[in-house]
């Protein structure tokens, strides 16, 4: 190992290493490796049972090789990073022959899982497309995030503005008066479709519209001086990729708006709207941004008093306590 600030102590370095030296549990290490995952999607990839999993997974996480964090009822895990156990987990890795059946096969079921959720995500874009501004709207009044919004970006003239994840077209719509070219991104065709009818009503010449997948875009590196990602991580099965694609396409001097939930307890949204994460703390997003290149710039939390006092029609009377965090960050 090089680098390492710190040591262990012989029980420790044993401890870990025993903890790894198992089948299953340095298939889980790969596994983390590469995203985190909920216990759920794991028993899917691995195809073992919960209860078998969940001791695999407490022993791995009481040797510090991972951590657990919950959202809501749902538990993911992640590697420890940053630390003398997260440089001991990477040797570790290093070692290991990436190219063995096992492993690729691991991968191929996690890229289905993935697969399947996005699946249903884009199921539910499809079925509320015209109504998805509306629907976004519900959870704090609009016109006080796009505010803080024009705040935070500023009135200095845009280059090239990059929406990841455009929905309806809406942000494109809200700067365009301050950009030479603005490129919109998704992946559904029904959001598209609708974001080209608001668009050319608009007549916003200066707008394009792609179909993507924002997590990896056939884009050149340092293409945009600003781009926003608005309302769209929560959906994602592996938000911190999204922030990995926004930096590589940032460019130097560039600026990324991140607008998304504060924690919150709301689980039902994972049902009735496809949400994959119940918001984000402040650090664990700054967290992603800086591990891809970028700096802190700003953060801004909006404290939702739109249904104060009041009961919100159905069936959204459940999200009347979100909060929304923007992230301005640099390059």
């Amino acid at each position: 190992m090089t680098g390492l600030t710190t040591t262990i102590s012989k029980a420790e370095l044993l401890g870990a290493l025993k903890a790894a030296g198992d089948d299953t549990r340095l298939r889980l290490l790969v596994l983390l490796n590469i995203s985190e995952h909920n216990v759920k999607d794991l028993t899917h990839i691995l195809n073992q049972s919960q209860p078998r999993l969940s001791r695999h997974l407490k022993l791995l996480t009481e040797a510090n090789l991972i951590e657990r964090f919950q959202e809501g009822s749902w538990v993911y895990y992640r590697l420890v990073r940053g630390n003398i156990y997260g440089e001991l987990v990477q040797d570790i890795l290093k070692t290991a022959n990436l190219s063995d059946e096992q492993f690729k096969a691991d991968q191929t079921q996690a890229e289905k899982v993935k697969a399947q959720r996005a699946k249903e995500a884009q199921s539910y874009f499809k079925t509320h497309a015209k109504d998805w501004d509306r629907i976004r709207s519900l959870y704090i009044k609009e016109e006080i995030v796009e505010t803080e919004m024009k705040n935070l970006i500023g009135s200095n003239p845009i280059d090239l503005l990059l929406d990841l994840g455009t929905g309806t077209g809406r942000i494109l719509e809200l700067f365009s008066s301050q950009f030479k070219k603005g490129i919109g991104v998704d992946i559904n065709h029904e959001m598209l479709r609708h974001a080209r009818a608001r668009l050319d009503r608009l007549n916003l010449q200066s707008c394009e519209l792609r179909h993507g997948d924002i997590n990896k875009l056939d884009f050149k590196n340092s293409l945009a001086d600003t781009i926003i990602i608005h309302q769209i991580m929560h959906f994602l099965e592996d938000p911190k990729q999204l922030c990995k694609e926004a930096a590589r396409l940032l460019a130097p001097g560039g600026r990324l708006l991140i607008v998304d939930f504060a924690p919150h307890t709301q689980e039902q949204l994972r049902y009735d709207f496809a949400h994959q994460r119940l918001g984000f703390e402040e650090n664990q997003l700054w967290g992603w941004l800086k591990a891809a290149g970028l700096k802190e710039l700003k953060f801004k939390l909006l404290p939702n008093t739109s249904t104060k006092n009041k009961k919100p029609a159905e069936p959204f009377n459940k999200c009347d306590t979100l909060n929304v965090s923007l992230w301005l960050a640099g390059k």
